[in-house]
């Protein structure tokens, strides 16, 4: 096996329409690519995809056993937290400082946790040194 690298993180949705909202509209991800029941949102890197959940199966997006949350690289936390707390998303967990830089962690929707960093160190498009001790708990 050779893979090259990560080429997208799946989400299954409640209400494909208001994620798309969340994400599009509200955290800023473009729309790549959008079926009836598959959308591709981001432009390089990893994509984002959303789709249907089932709606037979136990929903548990905020809960840190499930493994589930996404990290966005951001320029100014503070800012962004403002912004998204007037737009009416559930901060989960507020601003936190650590030597590497700051962390705080929002809701989507579906109470998948999106976990912002603003990072200190040189390169500033670059989320994982030192990107220990900024787990969703």
């Amino acid at each position: 096996m050779n893979i090259k690298k990560v080429g997208n993180v799946i989400l299954a949705v409640q209400d494909l329409d208001k994620s798309i909202q969340f994400y599009n509209e509200i955290i800023g991800l473009p729309i790549k690519d959008q079926r009836k029941t598959w959308v591709d949102l981001g432009t390089s890197g990893a994509l984002l995809s959303l789709h249907p959940a089932s709606s037979t199966a136990e929903h548990a997006g905020d809960s840190i056993d499930n493994g589930i949350s996404i990290g966005f690289l951001v320029g100014d936390l503070k800012s962004a937290i403002e912004e998204l707390k007037t737009k009416g998303v559930t901060v989960h967990r507020d601003i936190m400082e650590k030597e590497v830089g700051k962390n705080a962690v929002i809701l989507d929707p579906d109470k998948y946790m999106i976990s912002l960093f603003e990072p200190n160190f040189d390169d500033k498009d670059q989320q994982t040194s030192g990107y220990v001790g900024f787990t969703p708990a």
